[in-house]
């Protein structure tokens, strides 16, 4: 029985191993390309709807905590059904590398919200800039699997994260723009990248 135990264990360290130097193909450019739509549109309907985000933190951050639901939700779907399809039996195993590398960037930025929500609720102006540098850690975080261009795109939201920062530091005050503008253009960004380093578009596959 150990031994057998140790032969699983040894396949799963072997699996482990293949997912790690294979290029992760389970994104797929149209979809990473929807999120950027679903910041575009959140940032329209907030700047309509929402004269004063500054005097309703909540119902802005809920607007776009809904708009990150939904691209995350899009993304796994896809995900799921490109992995196996391209990855066969590693699916599960790069699906798995996929979200340790993007898990503890996510996971900063939902405690940051919590923390700032509930110890300093004055200083909620800074989360759009953080959670675009956090966002840019986790796309670093992701270029051993994904086209080395793709750190560019990290590049962009760590840069775009300290202007929003450095613009709201002027009037502490929260924006439908400085949030959603980086995020359109840095989805947009890693869209693009995946689609030329693939070679092919999705109705292709």
């Amino acid at each position: 029985m150990q031994d057998l135990d140790k032969a699983l264990a040894d396949i799963v360290a072997i699996r482990s191993q293949l997912a790690s130097g294979a290029a992760f193909r389970g994104y797929g450019p149209a979809t990473i390309a929807a999120t950027a739509a679903v910041a575009l549109i959140t940032a329209i309907l907030q700047h309509a709807w929402l004269p004063d985000p500054t005097a309703s933190p909540l119902t802005f951050f809920l607007g776009w905590a809904s708009a990150a639901l939904v691209s995350v939700v899009m993304i796994w779907i896809e995900t799921v059904a490109r992995s196996r399809r391209h990855h066969s039996g590693l699916a599960d195993a790069m699906i798995h590398q996929a979200i340790e590398q993007f898990l503890p960037a996510a996971v900063a930025g939902v405690l940051l919200a919590v923390m700032l929500w509930k110890f300093a609720p004055e200083t909620l102006w800074l989360l759009p800039g953080l959670w675009q540098v956090l966002t840019s850690l986790g796309v670093f975080a992701s270029v051993r699997s994904l086209p080395r261009s793709v750190a560019l795109a990290g590049a962009w939201y760590f840069v775009a994260g300290f202007t929003v920062l450095l613009i709201g530091s002027q009037n502490h005050a929260l924006s439908p723009w400085t949030m959603g503008l980086p995020f359109v253009i840095g989805q947009t960004l890693v869209a693009a990248i995946i689609y030329f380093a693939s070679g092919e578009s999705d109705g292709e596959e």
